[in-house]
């Protein structure tokens, strides 16, 4: 199992219904829901975070941290 995780979820995040850990069959099927929450969170959250991502053993990990 693969996994995409979003680590300090923000009010937009928690708002919007997405959920903190998920587990997918396959690498690629945990890129993509991966990618796609990076697309959505930059594009149609408040612009109060910034947003990065990594990928260890095929395990996504979304970072949420404050605008500097």
């Amino acid at each position: 199992m693969y996994k995409v995780q979003v680590q300090n979820p923000c009010s937009c995040f928690i708002k919007n219904g997405f959920t903190e850990k998920q587990e997918f069959a396959t690498k690629e099927e945990a890129k993509e829901e991966a990618e796609y929450l990076m697309r959505i969170m930059a594009s149609n959250f408040c612009q109060k975070h910034q947003f990065s991502m990594t990928e260890q053993f095929g395990d996504f990990t979304i970072y949420i941290k404050p605008r500097v």
